[in-house]
């Protein structure tokens, strides 16, 4: 992802030690800054829909059958095989 930033906003950071370094190992592996590496997580979380921490369509609908967890296994027997 690529950051496209307007005038820059100076901002201060608290960070937990092990969390800190942890960016700057990072940093140093992908050749950024540590502050470029926070500029695109925050990008990235602001750009993600509110409250979205995984996949939004799991458990969005009804099936009408109160036993799906119960047969969940044999339902998705054979899932990923090629036919």
């Amino acid at each position: 992802m690529v950051c496209h930033m307007s005038k820059p906003t100076r901002t201060t950071v608290y960070l937990d030690g092990d969390d800190y370094e942890s960016l700057k190992r990072l940093a140093r592996l992908r050749g950024q800054s540590a502050a470029m590496l926070v500029r695109e997580a925050v990008a990235r979380y602001v750009a993600a829909p509110s409250g979205a921490a995984g996949p939004t369509s799991i458990g969005i609908g009804r099936s009408g059958r109160g036993d799906l967890s119960d047969r969940a296994e044999s339902l998705l027997e054979g899932m990923g095989r090629r036919r």
